[in-house]
């Protein structure tokens, strides 16, 4: 019978683990600095100064764990940033993440998403200590051909834009240091993770949908939405950091069973246009929220179409599964934003109130969720 997995063996796992992310001042990287505090775990995370507003200052991240700004382009940036600092666990998510940013700076994109990941690796394959390295990519990181079927980790990677071939050539990077440096199967195990399209409180990023929302339900002016009938894989933030944290644990405990490429994608039922999603997001709001405008400029950068993902090795193998409805996530979401205008000095009880909800709904859910790697079939996580 498989191993059972849940957030109070996560606790047992990541307890006075040391943990290292990066990118933690951003959006995806501050909620999974968070949920490891929540945890346990002792977390330090090196980034560049995070912007206002953003999920980071809100729930004052850089006073919850060990904070350090620095620039992971170069191997001197980041030394100075971490030192000689020794980890058990890697996260890697500092990237340059927005599509039209990428049209805008493609060298600075290559520089933080190709040449960062590759220095994060460095540095962490000198680490005494490490059992395992993450690497979050991206959906996008696929050759995208625009067909209906979803996208398998062993699809070939691409990208038509600078960040998304960024986000492809970072998943050859990692394939090429596993295999070079990470394949020894009594050491340090690396995996890359390739998630949908995040929504979450706390985003504020530019072109973001919510965000645009969001901006638009406290200036009071219309949104201007992009691409409407553009199929994304839409899903709460904590549906992909919840399978980010049952990966390191199969890394830290188990090894190479857990190595190699994982995609944490929603359920089919999810993957739905910008424009049904901004509907969506617009009446949890309740009227407080201007309705949208539909703009797309001429001469604007193109981006895919349609993106799916297939999320069954993660499913079967790892035992992981979305456990939120679109309508919940976006429920989630707008909720989030709205404490935020009420009562902005408690976010983060909020927001870990919202890991505590969402932990429930887990083992609820799953009553214990099964992992089938190797070494797992006849011991538990602790």
């Amino acid at each position: 019978m498989g191993a059972t997995l849940d957030e109070t063996a996560l606790v047992r796992t990541f307890a006075g683990r040391r943990v290292l992310v990066t990118g933690h001042t951003g959006f995806k990287g501050g909620w999974l600095s968070l949920w490891l505090s929540r945890l346990g775990a002792t977390v330090v995370g090196v980034a560049l100064p995070p912007t206002r507003p953003s999920f980071c200052t809100a729930v004052d991240i850089e006073n919850l764990i060990g904070s350090r700004i620095g620039d992971i382009r170069t191997e001197s940036g980041l030394r100075e940033a971490i030192g000689e600092l020794d980890f058990d666990l890697v996260i890697h998510l500092a990237a340059q993440a927005i599509v039209r940013t990428s049209y805008e700076a493609p060298v600075d994109t290559y520089m933080t998403n190709v040449v960062g990941t590759a220095v994060v690796l460095e540095a962490a394959r000198r680490m005494p200590s490490l059992r395992g390295v993450i690497v979050v990519t991206s959906d996008k990181c696929y050759a995208n051909g625009e067909w209906v079927w979803p996208y398998r980790e062993n699809d070939p990677m691409g990208g038509r834009d600078p960040y998304s071939s960024s986000k492809g050539c970072a998943e050859l990077v990692a394939a090429a240091y596993r295999a070079s440096f990470f394949s020894d199967a009594g050491g340090a195990q690396l995996a890359t993770v390739r998630a949908g399209n995040v929504i979450g409180g706390g985003d504020w990023g530019s072109d973001r949908l919510v965000a645009d929302l969001a901006r638009s339900a406290s200036t009071g002016t219309p949104a201007r939405i992009r691409n409407p009938g553009n199929v994304r894989p839409w899903q709460h933030v904590l549906e992909p950091i919840r399978g980010y944290l049952m990966l390191g644990a199969g890394l830290l405990d188990h090894g190479r069973s857990f190595a190699g490429a994982w995609n944490f994608g929603p359920s089919a039922d999810a993957d739905v246009n910008v424009g049904t999603l901004a509907d969506l997001a617009l009446s949890r709001w309740r009227g407080e929220c201007p309705d949208y405008l539909v703009e797309r400029q001429e001469g604007e950068p193109p981006e895919s179409v349609v993106l799916r993902l297939d999320s069954t090795k993660s499913r079967v193998e790892l035992g992981w599964k979305p456990l939120l409805r679109l309508d919940e996530a976006v429920a989630m979401t707008i909720d989030w934003y709205r404490a935020y205008c009420r009562e902005p000095h408690r976010m983060r009880a909020f927001s870990d109130q919202q890991i505590s909800e969402y932990a429930m709904r887990w083992a609820a859910t799953n009553e214990a969720t099964p992992m089938h790697g190797q070494g797992m079939r006849d011991a538990s996580c602790a």
